[in-house]
């Protein structure tokens, strides 16, 4: 199946280059393919994986391993951001 990643500020570094002025990659997925299984095959560091959502929905920490992607979702991630 076919689901939306899009990864944000300094997570976009991991995109193709060919995706990082969107922040998006169309990417096919296994039809049991969970929210944790894509920050593992992206080899996101743990750390900078902060805010999660899946079609706008926030994803907790602790429900990432087992939220299943549905065809056509879009899965956003976003690091720790600091401001001043």
């Amino acid at each position: 199946m076919q689901i939306t990643l899009k990864l944000f500020a300094s997570l976009s570094d991991y995109l193709p280059d060919t995706a990082r002025r969107t922040n998006s990659l169309l990417l096919e997925v296994a039809d049991d393919c969970t929210v944790g299984a894509v920050i593992e095959e992206w080899a996101l560091p743990p750390r900078m994986v902060h805010l999660v959502l899946v079609n706008g929905e926030f994803i907790p920490p602790e429900q990432r391993a087992d939220r299943r992607l549905r065809e056509g979702d879009a899965l956003a991630i976003w690091p720790p951001i600091a401001g001043g």
